[in-house]
């Protein structure tokens, strides 16, 4: 494990088990961002990446 996978890691193990719908991760993301403006780039990247998943596969099996 990468130290930056730090977090990660502690996500996975503390609420790994638990299921949450996007909007609340979208949510969570947007409160972020508010509190932690520097880091808006890095979140809509990461939301975008997540949001497009599925399209970039189902575009690749075309």
């Amino acid at each position: 494990m990468y130290f930056t996978d730090a977090g990660i890691e502690e996500l996975d193990d503390r609420r790994g088990d638990e299921e949450v719908a996007l909007s609340w991760l979208a949510g969570r993301l947007r409160d972020f961002v508010d509190l932690n403006p520097e880091f808006e780039t890095a979140i809509n990247r990461l939301a975008s990446w997540l949001a497009r998943l599925d399209a970039d596969s189902a575009d690749a099996d075309e």
